[in-house]
């Protein structure tokens, strides 16, 4: 009966040994020798006011909700997220009979390059494991004046999609 039991014993704890190696859960979307990530603010060569520092504040919200990093503000972080906003537009999409624009289009395209504290690529465009500097992330809303809402809520709409495409960026590519 006692070898029985020892057999049993020893056979769960080969079993849970053999599990040790595995993660669960969203933990297996992101890469597990990355913590923490710095964000600094991105870079905008948009002239609208404190574009950079919305996208940013997006950016880092997402990051902490969506994974198991923790955004820190030192450098001296496992890896370093850095974005620079490269286009910025706003354009009528249609017009109503009195030329007053009815549907306007708001546009805004991100570089961003994720790397580790050796200045690795951590991020990469596409499935493919090409050598590239950055990644375009783009994202566009639409508001319509007549119905009360205004570029701001359509900025923000747009800030929010873009840093949701940033962080899908960061996870693994199978």
């Amino acid at each position: 009966m006692s070898r029985f039991v020892g057999l049993i014993l020893m056979i769960a704890l080969l079993q849970s040994a053999g599990c040790a190696a595995y993660r669960f859960g969203h933990q297996t979307m992101y890469r597990p020798d990355i913590r923490t990530v710095h964000v600094p603010v991105f870079r905008s060569e948009s002239f609208r006011k404190n574009l950079g520092e919305r996208v940013t504040e997006a950016v880092i919200k997402e990051i902490e909700q969506r994974t198991p990093y923790k955004v820190v503000a030192s450098s001296n972080a496992d890896s370093v997220l850095t974005g620079r906003i490269t286009h910025e537009s706003k354009r009528v999409i249609a017009n109503n009979r009195y030329n007053d624009a009815r549907d306007i289009e708001t546009e805004l395209i991100v570089e961003v390059v994720w790397t580790n504290r050796h200045g690795e690529l951590l991020m990469q465009s596409g499935g493919l494991p090409l050598p590239q500097m950055e990644v375009e992330v783009l994202a566009h809303s639409q508001f319509l004046p007549e119905a009360g809402q205004s570029l701001a809520t359509a900025q923000q709409a747009a800030i929010e999609q873009l840093a949701r495409e940033i962080v899908n960026q960061m996870e693994i590519w199978w």
